[in-house]
């Protein structure tokens, strides 16, 4: 999921859980696949469509191959990299926000819309095919550690020998000033959380750090946020 000049919501792939009670006895959405083929079934685009900042940053220099789109959302990511010459599979929980994603391949004049294909999918419980893709790109998927613990791996698992995998979140470590706006800390991740799922043996780390940024949300207000961004680069066989 994405952020970037409100490009998709703030958890892309909440794991379905139960209401529950806090803060004085309010209750939170249930975040499964019928809360998010509700809000991608209004009418219009959730958010801005533009490529994440992070995404721009760390793979404009790559080659381009086969990348998936780990919660793609409404594409916008997707069709970044389409337009740069990607083939692409994008993967989200809602049919909604993927006929979005693909309505807006159709009307782009810098994107083939055959460079994409898309998938519904939970990704609490779906794991691409091992060693399938040059790129494999996650953008805030804000899941619960044990959620976390099965989908990252299995991620790095879909990355071909020679490819990239590029996560990205908020920073755990930047609580407790974003824990209102994040709801449970436990969704969040840090650096060495991503980077200790990686085997040295089989991946190089190009880059894990924080980096803090401005966000703007839907009613115009500015957050200060920070977000883990981890690339590596799976080793040759």
């Amino acid at each position: 999921m994405s952020e970037h000049d409100q490009q998709h919501p703030q958890h892309e792939q909440l794991p379905q859980q139960r209401e529950h009670e806090h803060d004085g006895g309010h209750d939170h959405p249930v975040f499964d696949r019928a809360y998010w083929e509700d809000r991608y079934g209004a009418p219009g685009r959730a958010w801005s469509g533009r490529p994440n900042a992070a995404l721009v940053a760390e793979a404009s220099a790559l080659t381009p191959g086969h990348a998936l789109d780990v919660g793609s959302g409404e594409g916008g990511d997707a069709l970044w990299l389409a337009s740069w010459g990607w083939r692409v599979t994008g993967v989200d929980i809602s049919q909604n926000a993927l006929d979005k994603a693909a309505a807006s391949a159709r009307e782009r004049e810098d994107v083939d819309p055959e460079q994409l294909s898309w998938q519904q999918a939970d990704l609490t419980t779906w794991s691409p095919t091992r060693a399938s893709f040059d790129l494999v790109t996650a953008h805030f998927m804000h899941l619960p550690p044990a959620d976390r613990e099965r989908l990252f791996p299995a991620l790095a698992e879909g990355v071909a020998p020679g490819g990239t995998l590029l996560i990205v979140g908020h920073d755990a470590d930047a609580l407790p000033g974003g824990a209102g706006r994040h709801g449970d800390p436990g969704m969040l991740f840090t650096v060495d959380e991503v980077v200790g799922r990686l085997s040295f043996d089989a991946w190089q780390v190009e880059v894990a750090e924080v980096r803090p940024r401005d966000m703007t949300g839907p009613d115009g207000d500015v957050w200060h946020v920070a977000d883990v961004v981890v690339r590596a680069t799976r080793r040759a066989d």
